[in-house]
């Protein structure tokens, strides 16, 4: 099973950065005095260059590379743009196609958008981030002023695709207007990250879901490039571990669109697979990988992601396919990849019998519980008395009615209960062992390490609670 790794803030990249962001971080981490104390006095800073926002200078020279050579991701970009398909996303598309040809009438295409009043905060901030040197002084003026009033209309708005749009707004304009962009990102790295994001993974309420990753990832590139600050080490178990569990919340059977094939990610949402959010599934994994090469998870996704069969091909997914991918990245084959997750913080479990693509799969998550087998997705009540699975490295049991379960084990494997009562106390009889007692996560799972192999015996009831 993945073991969970409790990983060390790394102290080197605090040590590393300028005196005044050491301080702003070491207050996002919670080290010393609340963040909202005597820190006032400090903010966090951007001293880039355009273009800021994802393009900073390593990878605008892999992806000018990328075009000299004519990579099959350039190609297929390039076909789509010149070709005049309709592009979903065309001011994020034209101008990133100007960044890496130099063609200005790409960059005044997609400055062309600025008309549309319904262009999204998120690409005007990279319009005005990608096409800096094509704004004339009053283009500059109208979207510096968007911008602004896009941060102030969302301002109260904590969802992370909100705060990823403020933020590149923010990191953006940094130099361009007076006091916004500063205030936004001082009250996302010292305020919203700590207080919503990090202090709620203990609750079951932080975090982020799978389709919550891509724009997580935007934020935390754009944060990370333009001030030095990683705010993936105040919580680095979730963000270590989040690439495996998004792989393990992938249905094991590909499907295959026009374009590309697909995995698609465990949804409550029944009908056909919604395919843009498939592909920025697959962006936020690209990005993920960017964001930190070297991290085993990474490699191993990495290894998932090089099957050419799954490149985005199609007009919404494959500007963001030439974005992020690393052709050169080496990765490790996903196979030594786990087969069973657990994150007892958010009440999550995805587990599967093998990593081919007719392997049985089953997902405890946001309050739904699934079986994927033979090609078909099953969602069952927990909470009802049902056979017990064993999949992979794990054995999974069903039922809060039914105080005692019987399991055989064919070698030392963890045992989880679902289906309990959220983050109730129970007391647990194993055979051959005292009595103990131990709470169900905030998503009703127990997850037990049995001490034999054979036949067990379990006894599960609810410990008394104490007095009001």
């Amino acid at each position: 099973m993945w073991l969970a790794t409790r990983a060390v803030c790394r102290y080197d990249t605090i040590v590393n950065m300028n005196t005044l962001n050491r301080r702003a971080f070491l207050a996002a981490l919670g080290c010393g005095a609340p963040l909202a104390a005597a820190q006032g006095e400090d903010t966090v800073t951007v001293a880039t260059d355009h273009p800021r926002l994802f393009l900073r200078p390593a990878r605008l020279r892999l992806l000018r590379r990328e075009r000299e050579r004519g990579s099959p991701r350039w190609q297929q970009f390039e076909a789509l743009v010149s070709g005049g398909a309709p592009l979903p996303e065309r001011p994020f598309a034209l101008a990133l196609y100007y960044q890496i040809s130099g063609d200005k009438e790409a960059g005044r295409q997609a400055l062309r958008s600025l008309a549309d009043p319904g262009t999204d905060p998120r690409q005007l901030a990279l319009l005005f981030d990608w096409c800096q040197d094509l704004l004339s002084e009053t283009q500059a003026r109208d979207m510096a002023s968007r911008l602004e009033k896009s941060m102030a209309a969302t301002a109260a708005d904590d969802a992370i695709a909100a705060v990823r749009s403020r933020v590149l707004a923010a990191v953006a304009l940094f130099d361009h207007a007076p006091t916004a962009p500063q205030r936004e990102l001082d009250r996302t790295v010292r305020a919203w990250w700590p207080a919503h994001f990090v202090a709620g993974l203990t609750g079951g309420g932080g975090g982020a879901t799978r389709d919550e990753a891509y724009p997580l990832f935007e934020l935390l590139h754009a944060v990370r490039d333009n001030t030095m600050l990683d705010l993936r080490e105040s919580s680095p178990r979730f963000l270590k571990e989040f690439p495996i569990e998004h792989l393990l919340s992938y249905y094991p059977a590909a499907y295959q669109a026009p374009e590309n094939d697909f995995y698609i990610g465990a949804t409550r949402q029944p009908g056909p697979p919604d395919l843009r959010r498939a592909a920025l599934s697959r962006a936020a994994e690209l990005a993920m990988v960017a964001y930190d090469t070297n991290a085993l998870e990474s490699q191993l996704l990495q290894g998932w992601l090089m099957h050419d069969a799954f490149m985005l091909r199609g007009p919404f997914g494959a500007p963001y396919e030439f974005l992020w991918a690393n052709p050169y990245q080496p990765g490790l084959s996903y196979d030594h990849a786990p087969l069973v997750y657990h994150d007892p913080a958010m009440g999550r479990l995805f587990a599967r019998s093998s990593w081919d693509d007719s392997a049985r799969w089953f997902g405890h998550f946001e309050g739904a519980a699934q079986i994927f087998d033979s090609g078909r997705v099953t969602t069952l009540n927990p909470r009802q008395a049902v056979p017990a699975l064993a999949l992979g490295p794990a054995a999974i049991c069903f039922g809060s009615g039914s105080p005692k379960f019987r399991i055989a084990l064919e070698r030392e494997q963890p045992v989880f209960l679902v289906g309990l009562e959220p983050r109730r106390v129970y007391q647990v009889e194993v055979d051959g062992q005292e009595m103990f007692e131990t709470a169900a996560d905030p998503g009703g799972i127990l997850e037990l390490s049995l001490p034999k192999m054979g036949e067990t015996g379990i006894r599960v009831r609810p410990a008394p609670r104490p007095p009001a």
